[in-house]
């Protein structure tokens, strides 16, 4: 079955209020599903945007911004609830941090027709998330989204560079994993999207990707972005013979939208030129010391 996909080149920008940024999010939102778009993939920490809202004591302060984006997180989640279902789409947000349970997390919330139907915690932490930031690693869970059309995982940005997730989710019954990513570098970007190209091929699936563009010089935390949007697959029968679906040119803001078809993955798995996803299920993939949990959500 096909679903259009639009996946954000998304520029950090300032506020005045929250209510000018929900304006700013529903143009967005309203352009996407203007060219029918079905599912809308924003950017990690798209959110940090909502900082500028914030006084300059706080704009300055990369720890307090954790609280305060905390603090306005029902909000926040009822603005994407509220659009998905004005727009008949499944949104996955701009990630934002949380405090669950006393950690700072990064996370992907995930909106429908329903309201929200779940979220994705990032594994593995960068060194500036980690050292300088206080974001830690979310709870080992892995959250599969079922659709009629088909189902999806999420892995941000650093995560996707390893194998252990979309293996996971790709065994769960996941044909689309999506990278929502924030880089300052064409090292940065670039590493994620070999990571995504990879996780394609490994376990015959698409893989999208979305990033942060521009400078954002007002935050000390997403100052410097560069990015861009990408549709990969893996490359086999009725595919891109490169993997690669199409890429956006960088650093323009703006929705790179693709229809997708799930039955060719279907296909290459059954009867590709080779078996990748297949030969997959021999390895065992995980964690040393912690379980991985697979939760199923409808969207």
């Amino acid at each position: 079955m096909d679903i259009v996909i639009a996946a954000a080149q998304y520029p950090i920008t300032q506020h005045k209020s929250f209510k000018d940024w929900k304006l700013h999010i529903e143009r967005w939102v309203a352009d996407a599903a203007g060219q029918n778009a079905q599912l809308l993939l924003f950017p990690e920490y798209g959110a940090m945007e909502l900082v500028s809202i914030f006084s300059e004591e706080i704009r300055q302060d990369i720890r307090q911004q954790v609280k305060e984006l905390d603090s306005i997180n029902a909000d926040f989640c009822e603005v994407f609830s509220d659009l998905a279902k004005k727009y008949n789409t499944v949104i996955i947000a701009p990630s934002i941090p949380v405090i669950e349970s006393g950690k700072n997390v990064n996370r992907a919330y995930v909106f429908s027709g329903k309201g929200l139907a779940g979220y994705q915690d990032k594994f593995f932490m960068t060194r500036f998330e980690n050292e300088e930031w206080g974001i830690q690693s979310g709870e080992k869970n892995l959250t599969l989204f079922e659709a009629s059309w088909g189902n999806f995982g999420i892995q941000i940005c650093y995560d996707v560079e390893f194998s252990l997730g979309s293996q996971i989710l790709g065994s769960a019954g996941a044909s689309l994993i999506l990278a929502p990513s924030c880089t300052e570098t064409i090292r940065g970007a670039t590493r994620v999207h070999i990571g995504a190209r990879a996780r394609a091929l490994e376990n015959q699936v698409y893989a999208v990707v979305s990033q942060t563009v521009g400078h954002a010089l007002w935050s000390p935390a997403v100052d410097i972005n560069y990015g861009f949007a990408a549709f990969y697959c893996t490359p086999d029968k009725d595919m891109p013979e490169e993997g690669i679906i199409s890429t956006m040119t960088p650093q323009t803001e703006g929705w790179l939208i693709e229809p997708v078809d799930f039955s060719k993955i279907e296909a290459v798995r059954n009867d590709g030129q080779v078996f990748n996803y297949n030969d997959h299920q021999q390895l065992k993939n995980g964690f040393l010391q912690e379980e991985v949990r697979i939760i199923r959500k409808f969207v």
